[in-house]
């Protein structure tokens, strides 16, 4: 496929893996890194949904897609297009190469029959124009461990934390992180070798800080959640002043999660626990003693593309009765541009064309925004991205489309 100023646009070959790899870790800044990470990349790497795009004999553009299943509202498993490894070229920039590569991964995506897309985005202004909005976010804490206690639930004592080594126990650590896929809308089923992702260590990149370290809940016998960290000890005038950094944590029960949480909490010599792009909603913030302490913040995480807008919206359940028309633009994938007919509740839904009049007009944006219950209709409407056509229809579908569960994209792509 040719763009623009001679550069053509192919899919990538397994032999030039590096080539591409060396150009996206230059656009992303050029430091070195680990072995480890680009034979795992290597590994994950899908060579018929990965992109190259050469001027002459050089690579000036990188993207790819991961065949994933993300959880929608109501607990279904859909397949969704995972974008990733985006760059191009600081040499070719507005001479349409990331727009060609965005054309071909959703064409791809369509033929594929995946009604969703979805990114992590390094530069969150650019994917607007490509129909993404964000649809999930995180939340960041350094937790003052020294300062700040927990009120636990009850059935916590009843909870065994022991130590595993983090490669014997992973495949029990995969059945708690299995076992919760369908409870929280944008969560990713594990796709093989992805599990091994969450064991990446390179010592290169402990920067001090211990190796991967892991514990297991247990209850009667089986395990019933767990926590990935590593530590790293310092000392200050006052003393010991060490940092926990959580990598990931998992519990099937309220008293599970609160069990590894106590155990972060109390390591000794650690007084302050840094938590990174965990889910908004997680319960420790309402089981500390002083909120203030732990320093919370959150930033976007997920963005959602509806591919197939009737495809998308049938796929989830919706918490409240709706029957809703949609006016919907589309300029990038023009056959969602049109009025569309949504109805549904808990039970299930259909969303077809419709000639009927509109109740709300919207852009494919605020549809991947709001689609897994975490941006409400209401809010994007404020915002001057929703207009109510039929009074009353805001309300009713902003409140159709929510979840209980904060929705959470589980782990980077």
């Amino acid at each position: 496929m040719g763009i623009d100023g001679g550069t053509e646009l192919k899919t990538l070959r397994p032999e030039e893996f590096d080539r591409w790899w060396d150009h996206l870790a230059r656009a992303f800044g050029g430091g070195p890194a680990p072995l480890e990470e680009r034979e795992l990349d290597r590994s994950l790497t899908e060579f018929d949904r990965s992109l190259a795009v050469w001027d002459a004999d050089a690579i000036v553009g990188t993207s790819g897609a991961f065949s994933f299943r993300m959880t929608v509202p109501g607990g279904a498993v859909v397949p969704t297009a995972g974008v990733t490894m985006v760059s191009v070229s600081a040499t070719h920039r507005r001479r349409g190469v990331l727009t060609a590569m965005m054309r071909r991964l959703l064409d791809d995506a369509r033929a594929k029959g995946e009604p969703l897309a979805a990114l992590f985005a390094s530069e969150p202004a650019i994917y607007g124009r490509f129909g993404y909005g964000s649809a999930t976010f995180q939340l960041h804490a350094e937790i003052d461990t020294g300062r700040v206690s927990l009120a636990l639930p009850e059935g916590t004592d009843e909870v065994r934390v022991r130590y595993a080594s983090p490669t014997e126990a992973l495949a029990e650590c995969e059945a708690v992180y299995a076992a919760l896929v369908p409870r929280r809308p944008g969560m990713l089923a594990r796709q093989p070798g992805w599990e091994r992702a969450a064991l990446l260590d390179p010592e290169s990149g402990r920067e001090g800080a211990s190796a991967l370290q892991c514990v297991v809940a247990e209850r009667d016998g089986r395990v019933t959640g767990y926590a990935r960290f590593c530590t790293k000890l310092g000392w200050g005038p006052s003393g010991h002043d060490g940092t926990v950094t959580l990598k990931d944590l998992a519990g099937l029960d309220p008293a599970s999660e609160a069990a590894l949480w106590r155990f972060l909490f109390g390591i000794d010599l650690m007084t302050t626990l840094a938590v990174r792009g965990r889910p908004v909603d997680e319960a420790w913030q309402h089981q500390v003693s002083d909120l203030r302490r732990c320093v919370p913040r959150t930033r976007d995480g997920g963005y959602v593309r509806l591919v197939e807008v009737g495809a998308a919206l049938s796929a989830r359940t919706y918490q409240a009765p709706v029957d809703v028309v949609f006016e919907v633009e589309d300029a990038f994938c023009p056959w969602n541009t049109g009025r569309w007919r949504l109805t549904g509740d808990s039970k299930g839904a259909s969303c077809e064309r419709t000639s009927d009049p509109a109740d709300l007009a919207l852009s494919v944006r605020e549809l991947g925004a709001a689609y897994l219950g975490g941006v409400t209709l209401l809010s994007l409407a404020a915002a001057g991205r929703v207009r109510e056509l039929r009074p009353g229809s805001l309300t009713e579908a902003s409140v159709a489309f929510g979840s209980p569960v904060t929705p959470w994209v589980s782990h980077g792509f």
